[in-house]
């Protein structure tokens, strides 16, 4: 189990990365997504540093277990979250965001497996 757990760890880290480092630098594909939904500028950094640190923390979660579950919950909250915000906007493309969210569900189980 711990080895899926890495995988899906790794994974999942890299596109919150990759996704956090793109609402830092403020790429228009993401800023221009976020707004459309409502989400204001000034919660840009705080909802990317949100992420940043779940990537941090499910990394971390290959040594600290406990580490990674907290930050696998931490996923699953930010994504529920994203959903609520998408449905609210009338925004029914939400297919990344609920395999993110479940990739988030499939590590905390992982993790509490292989613990």
């Amino acid at each position: 189990m711990f080895i899926a757990y890495a995988v899906v760890g790794i994974l999942l880290a890299a596109a919150l990365t990759f996704s956090a480092a793109a609402t830092f630098t403020r790429q228009e594909k993401v800023v221009g997504s976020m707004s459309a939904l409502g989400v204001p500028d000034t919660w840009f950094p705080r909802l990317a540093t949100l992420k940043a640190l779940g990537a941090v923390g499910l990394l971390a979660g290959l040594w600290v277990p406990l580490i990674g579950a907290a930050a696998a919950i931490g996923v699953i909250l930010y994504f529920i979250g994203a959903a609520i915000t998408h449905l609210r906007a009338k925004d029914y493309a939400i297919a990344p965001v609920v395999v993110l969210g479940l990739l988030g569900v499939a590590a905390l189980v992982l993790r509490l497996a292989s613990a």
